[in-house]
């Protein structure tokens, strides 16, 4: 798919010498740092959302699950 975009001339120069050091296109330079990007987006949204769910105190029922299966290991 095509799109257009408007970046920094400095960023474009940059992408421009990375593009060339690598030997690839630029459009393949920006495809792998958008899917990057994307990835570690998703990536820190899940930390978020497991760091939310243990944030929560532990119910009583969680306890004893966990103290019988520390005594049973």
């Amino acid at each position: 798919m095509k799109i257009a975009i408007s970046i920094d001339d400095a960023v474009f120069k940059d992408v421009e010498a990375l593009a060339k050091k690598l030997h690839c296109s630029r459009s393949e330079v920006f495809s792998t740092a958008v899917k990057e990007f994307v990835g570690h987006e998703k990536s820190r949204q899940l930390l978020d959302a497991l760091n939310a769910a243990y944030a929560r105190d532990e119910t009583t029922e969680e306890k004893t699950v966990r103290e019988k299966a520390k005594r049973a290991y």
